[in-house]
């Protein structure tokens, strides 16, 4: 027999990066030895790295075990007929200690091409964001691709790319082809497409412990750059207290930003799971005879057969995500 679904939290997966640092262990208490913790992966189905169960009966499975054993109740009818076997969504938190390489993601069509994966459209929640910490999203001027090669040639691509300032509360959309790179000092909740695929086309000509470059991906970037994209990348939202405001809405995923003081029902109407992410404060998830607590720093799967919950919290900052 089945167990009856409930909220679901996995143990993060603690990737050690060479630009990443302490954060993730002092402002989020993710529990490591390793140095320089870059990224926290909450919630992940990319092969290699699937999140396990920490809490409740299911403890120990794997996401994939549950997908395979629970379909539509966990992820809901229509994502289960788009995909399956497989959870759409990546859920991170990111510290850059040192500027992360500029870069981009090819889309959808590329990826199963070249990679056999999605594409990876993401969004990002700056937590925290040191005094001048910046932000790379696209170009400063009009670029055409022979232009952009005649500045990555010479190595003066800082030269044509946007540097933006940042703090706290401030909401990146980064869509397919997008060139872009988390700058030193800033903490962000990263929400994406299940993939991994990324092209990196500067690394500041840095090198690791045995004195060697990472790998650059000039040629694969170059047909899946988006040389005119509109400017559209900073999200505006709402901060109304104790309802869903809508941050970012695509194909691939729905956002928003979600302030809790009180206690408020929710009904999931979206024949999807939901993911809350809580970027600050603290915050009970109550369903029929279940209760968790999420704490800055931490996410929980609401199971799409759960329709019906109460969120409680005196002072808290969730992210709400669908698909």
């Amino acid at each position: 027999m089945k167990t009856t679904l409930y909220p679901i939290k996995f143990h993060p997966i603690l990737k050690d990066k060479i630009w990443g640092g302490e954060k993730l262990k002092s402002l989020l208490n993710k529990d490591s030895h390793l140095p320089n913790i870059g990224e926290s992966w909450e919630i992940s189905d990319v092969e290699g790295d699937t999140s396990i169960v920490a809490n409740g009966s299911l403890e120990n499975q794997s996401l994939k075990h549950l997908l395979s054993t629970y379909k539509a109740d966990l992820i809901g009818e229509k994502n289960y007929k788009q995909f399956g076997n497989k959870f759409p969504l990546l859920i991170k938190f990111i510290d850059a200690k040192e500027d992360l390489s500029i870069q981009l993601h090819p889309n959808d069509e590329l990826a199963a091409k070249r990679h056999n994966s999605f594409g990876k459209t993401e969004m990002w929640y700056v937590m925290q964001a040191d005094k001048d910490a910046n932000l790379i999203v696209d170009f400063n001027q009009k670029m055409t691709p022979e232009l952009y090669l005649e500045h990555l040639n010479n190595k003066t691509l800082t030269k044509i790319l946007n540097f933006d300032k940042v703090k706290a509360g401030d909401t990146y959309f980064i869509e397919v082809g997008r060139v872009h790179a988390i700058g030193a000092g800033v903490l962000l909740a990263e929400i994406q497409q299940t993939s991994d695929i990324t092209y990196r086309i500067y690394d500041w000509d840095r090198k690791d412990d045995a004195g060697n470059e990472r790998e650059l991906h000039t040629d694969l970037a170059i047909d899946a750059i988006g040389f005119d994209m509109p400017d559209n990348y900073r999200v505006k939202y709402d901060t109304t207290a104790n309802q869903s405001n809508e941050m970012v809405s695509c194909p691939y995923f729905t956002t928003s930003y979600l302030k809790v003081d009180s206690e408020i029902e929710k009904e999931n109407t979206y024949d999807s799971f939901m993911i809350y992410i809580c970027v600050d404060g603290e915050a009970e998830i109550k369903t029929e005879g279940k209760s968790e607590v999420i704490k800055k720093g931490e996410t929980i799967l609401i199971p799409a057969a759960v329709t019906n919950f109460q969120i409680v919290a005196k002072d808290a900052t969730l992210l709400e995500v669908y698909v």
